[in-house]
């Protein structure tokens, strides 16, 4: 049984480790880390898995792009988290497999992640068609 995922995105990455309860959430500032040629411009936020109640995909808009797309951590104090700082373009189905791999690795409810993305595809179409209007 796997115990430990690595998600690197770009200038960040999340760990999630079960043995240890945690998952580490870092953001690396590159054009620091370039510059300066040191292990400075990292931040990162130590989440207890069990405090991982969801995880969902958002829309949002990208100026310009269209839309993108956001995993969140919803964590059981009400804070949500997402796992990246920016939306990813493309193909929600992509944000959503790397969603279902977590929802999966971390022993959430897969029931409750399905309707939810059902939930949003019809509440992110009711808002396409009201801006048609």
């Amino acid at each position: 049984m796997n115990h430990h995922v690595d998600v690197l995105l770009l200038s960040q990455e999340a760990i999630f480790d079960k043995k240890a309860g945690k998952a580490v959430l870092k953001t690396f500032n590159l054009y620091k880390k370039i510059l300066t040629f040191c292990n400075g411009g990292e931040e990162q936020v130590v989440v207890l898995i069990r405090e991982i109640r969801d995880v969902n995909v958002e829309e949002e808009k990208v100026r310009y792009f269209g839309k993108g797309y956001l995993i969140v951590l919803r964590l059981v104090t009400g804070i949500s988290h997402p796992l990246t700082q920016s939306a990813v373009l493309g193909g929600r189905s992509d944000v959503e497999a790397v969603a279902k791999l977590l929802t999966t690795f971390l022993d959430l409810d897969l029931a409750g992640f399905h309707s939810r993305i059902e939930e949003e595809s019809s509440d992110s179409e009711e808002t396409l068609d009201k801006d048609d209007e």
